[in-house]
Parts: structure tokens; C-alpha cells; sequence
């Protein structure tokens, strides 16, 4: 069996060389060595070649961008729970409350009146599917709802 290790040096030998360029294949087709322009004397036009193969293209592509998450309005139905909701949008009850606490200050964790289970049916709550709250990158006070204006009990409404 000596000549099992013979064949198969022979058939890497083939296979090394049908993937080395020939010199001849870089030549012209009338035999002359390429030129980079085209003939002056009526033969084929022949693109300029290097000797060695092609000039490589850089492949560096500037990384685009991702997206930034895009935020959902959820209307709360009957039955719906902070972790319910966030079960189905992939992230976290607390999550759901931070984004919702602008909103309705009983969502606000940092509030003494925090009251994550107490939903009302119609709330719309802010999310994003398959995000969490970065509780570390909060602003330092608490945002505050605005103020309602008052009117003058006196004051009434134009009839048109």
C-alpha cells in the first residue's frame, strides 16, 4: 500500500495547482502581456492586470446605525396585570412602570405611593417590546405631573 500516500500527494498537487493562476491566462489572447489599454493596431481591447492577480477591493463598510427602539402605546383591558403585559412584550413589569409613571404617578417606583398592581381598565401604558429600563441612567429628580390651569369660578364657558 506505498502508493496511497503517492496519490494523494499527487491529487493535492492538482489541486493546488488548478487554483494558481497560469501566467498564460493573464497574457493578452493574441499572446502578448496585457497592456492597460486597449490596441492601437484594430485587436481586442484587454483590461490592465497586475502580474500576481487582481487588486483587492477594501472590504471595510462603515457600520450603520441600529435603529432606536420604537416605544408602544398599550390600552389596559380587563384582567391585565404589570407582569402579564410585560410577559407578552418580552421585558419587565418594573420596565412598564418606569416608562408609565409621567403618566400615572401611582407607576413611579421612586414614589412612596407606588402601587404596581392597582391597573385601571382604559390607562394607556408606554412600552417597548423586547427592551428593559436602564434604572441607572435616570435623571435625578422625579418629573413631576403638570398642573392642571384653574379656572375663575366666575369665568364661564362662551356659547357659540
Amino acid at each position: 500500500m506505498p502508493f496511497l500516500p503517492v496519490l494523494r500527494i499527487a491529487a493535492v498537487a492538482l489541486l493546488v495547482a488548478a487554483c494558481v493562476p497560469r501566467p498564460a491566462a493573464l497574457a493578452s489572447p493574441s499572446g502578448a502581456p496585457a497592456t492597460g489599454s486597449g490596441s492601437t493596431t484594430g485587436g481586442p481591447a484587454t483590461s490592465s492586470t497586475i502580474p500576481g492577480g487582481p487588486t483587492p477591493i477594501p472590504s471595510f463598510v462603515r457600520p450603520t446605525p441600529l435603529p432606536a427602539p420604537t416605544p408602544l402605546a398599550y390600552i389596559v383591558r380587563s384582567g391585565d396585570t404589570l407582569t402579564s403585559i410585560a410577559r407578552a412584550f418580552r421585558t419587565t413589569p418594573r420596565s412598564i412602570a418606569f416608562w408609565s409613571r409621567g403618566e400615572h404617578p401611582s407607576l413611579d417606583p421612586e414614589s412612596a405611593a407606588y402601587a404596581p398592581n392597582r391597573l385601571e381598565v382604559g390607562w394607556t401604558l408606554l412600552l417597548v417590546p423586547d427592551a428593559t429600563f436602564d434604572e441607572n441612567d435616570l435623571p435625578d429628580a422625579t418629573p413631576s405631573a403638570p398642573t392642571a390651569p384653574t379656572l375663575n369660578p366666575d369665568v364661564r364657558p362662551v356659547a357659540s
